[in-house]
């Protein structure tokens, strides 16, 4: 797990040439060094958890956060919150399981760790809509046994491919919420276009665009707030105070509501960043998050 974790660190900062570093950063890195390089980081992350345990068990080691970078129990966890998620159609390590002739024309597979939409595969009609590349079940499934043979804690996940507020089988946009213990510093709107290519703007919880806060996509234009917002919001908010520490939230606008995505601990490791956003975010985690990591 060492050489997955460095290889991760790696290539997050080489995307940054701009490699200053600010307080903020260096909490980042940090906390990344402390959750990752402890030599039960990767069985604290993979035990399997359940929306029906209690919270006990979900806290009941240190830095149990660490068990919602998995993002099957992350799933679980948005539930046991009341949120909503996308639909499960398959979840395991043996994907020539995967009963590909039962699924829709559209769904998504996604690893239950990883990063930056690697190996993710947002299938439409055998096309995935990341890459623009046609795949078959073969080529799926080769693509990921490679990867479960890499990492003995790999999963997939096969889930339902949310639509749009409109209804719309496209990739969907991204509302990226940084929250801290329960309050929102902003929201980052990404309107993806492929795998680490898109715009995107930045909002706080009342939908007031704000000044970008990371340069890692070009800015984009306004766009009016989605129609699930404040149900976003509410679901942000009531996560982030369970979460209890610093975490950027993602969540997806569709047609059925606010979709939970994921939490991200070490948001591209704390690089890339204006010098603005990241004394913004240090005050906030000074305010709402003193002493902790």
């Amino acid at each position: 797990m060492k050489s997955f974790i460095g290889k991760k660190i790696r290539s997050v900062i080489s995307s940054f040439p701009n490699r200053k570093e600010s307080e903020f950063t260096k909490r980042i890195r940090r906390r990344h060094k402390i959750f990752w390089e402890a030599p039960n980081a990767e069985v604290i992350r993979n035990t399997h958890m359940s929306a029906s345990d209690p919270i006990e068990k979900w806290m009941d080691v240190e830095n149990w956060q660490r068990k919602l970078s998995n993002k099957h129990n992350s799933r679980e966890f948005a539930k046991m919150h009341g949120c909503r998620v996308a639909e499960l159609y398959w979840r395991g390590r043996n994907v020539k399981d995967i009963p590909f002739d039962k699924l829709p024309e559209h769904y998504v597979i996604r690893p239950t760790i990883g990063y930056s939409c690697g190996m993710v595969f947002v299938m439409q009609k055998g096309v995935n809509l990341l890459d623009k590349k046609p795949y078959g079940i073969q080529e799926l499934q080769a693509e990921m046994s490679r990867a479960v043979e890499e990492n003995p804690y790999l999963e997939f996940l096969v889930e339902e491919f949310v639509r749009t507020e409109k209804g719309e089988y496209n990739l969907p946009d991204d509302y990226k919420i940084y929250t801290f213990n329960g309050e929102i510093a902003s929201i980052r709107l990404i309107n993806r276009v492929g795998v680490r290519k898109g715009f995107f703007g930045t909002y706080d919880a009342d939908w007031n665009e704000i000044e970008i806060d990371n340069t890692s996509y070009p800015a984009g234009s306004y766009q009016e707030p989605p129609a699930c917002l404040e149900e976003m919001v509410a679901c942000a908010k009531r996560l982030s105070k369970a979460y209890g520490i610093f975490v950027r939230i993602d969540f997806y606008a569709t047609d059925k509501g606010a979709v939970f995505g994921e939490f991200t601990p070490t948001p591209t490791m704390g690089y890339g960043y204006t010098t603005n956003a990241s004394k913004k975010y240090e005050a906030y985690w000074d305010k709402y998050c003193a002493g902790m990591i």
